[in-house]
């Protein structure tokens, strides 16, 4: 796949995973279907399936940059697994500011990365000046 389709699918994914996480809407959806009964373990799944879209982003956000850097993929599967088990052991406490935490490392991670890009391409910009100068 490439960052295009990883960058969209990873976005679908942490949309509808925090409209069902943050919203009832899955809650009168599964209702409605008469599967009431697993309504209290929805977030069991919901959370990790949006840190793991998160980590998608993230690493679309990589390929976008040209490969600038290490590879994240280490860090993302390190911090997707952190993140479950820290909501788990926490029973769900404190589960909408610590998505808004990994929300924001992910939003630091792609300005970090612009910040890369833009850094690369304007030192590639003074070697050619230096160079015609001379």
């Amino acid at each position: 796949m490439n960052d295009k389709k990883l960058l969209r699918t990873g976005s679908i994914g942490a949309v509808i995973a925090a409209i069902c996480c943050f919203t009832p809407a899955l809650v009168v959806l599964v209702g409605f279907v008469g599967l009431s009964a697993i309504v209290g373990w929805l977030d069991y799944g919901l959370f990790p399936i949006l840190f793991a879209s998160m980590g998608l982003i993230a690493y679309a956000l990589y390929l976008r940059s040209g490969r600038k850097g290490p590879s994240p993929t280490p860090v993302i599967v390190v911090a997707v697994v952190a993140l479950s088990a820290l909501l788990f052991w926490l029973e769900f406490r404190y589960a909408l500011r610590i998505s808004i935490a990994a929300t924001l490392t992910v939003a630091a991670y792609a300005y970090y990365l612009r910040a890369c890009v833009r850094r690369q391409s304007g030192q590639s910009a003074d070697t050619e000046e230096t160079v015609y100068d001379r």
